[in-house]
């Protein structure tokens, strides 16, 4: 290998380090589960509720339930499923919590399974880390740092079609 194309090599290595980090920081893991890229939305002044996404693998050989989660800066956090039906999103609190079975990844994702953050103390705001506290049956209570991202075209909620009946 030429000196060009070991300084070719050292910086692609170099790059795909900083590509690297930043994921890894998202990362929360304990014996049995692991919660990656835990992450909000911002929310405008005045609206009390806000969002928590995350994926959960569960490494272990039982089920895991994921049954709460606490902020300080919401009065309490739900656990929600959207689901669309005839056209119409809807969406409604898991009262059992949300099952990880033995060995699977489940994503809390915009349209699907989800925590709402009710009552902040005020918006959440881009660039922002939100503590979270998660918990589980089955597995130990994990600290975890929602990221709020900023909005892009394609995850921004309509207002309209969304039945909040089930909250």
């Amino acid at each position: 290998m030429n000196p060009l194309q070991k300084l070719a090599a050292s910086a692609l290595i170099a790059c795909s380090t900083l590509i690297v980090t930043p994921a890894a920081a998202h990362d929360h893991s304990s014996d049995s589960i692991t919660i990656n890229h835990p992450w909000s939305r911002p929310t405008p002044p005045g609206v009390p509720m806000g969002v928590g996404y995350m994926v959960i693998t569960n490494h272990s050989d039982s089920d895991i339930t994921l049954t709460s989660a606490t902020t300080p800066r919401a009065k309490s956090v739900s656990i929600h499923e959207s689901t669309m039906t005839d056209g119409t999103m809807s969406m409604r609190p898991l009262k059992g919590g949300l099952t990880i079975p033995a060995g699977e990844t489940v994503e809390l994702k915009p349209h699907s399974y989800h925590m709402m953050l009710e009552k902040l103390d005020g918006p959440l705001k881009e660039g922002e880390r939100v503590p979270l506290t998660v918990s589980f049956d089955g597995a130990d209570t994990m600290d975890v740092m929602l990221h709020v991202e900023p909005l892009d075209g394609d995850m921004k909620m309509e207002e309209h079609g969304m039945d909040h009946s089930g909250h």
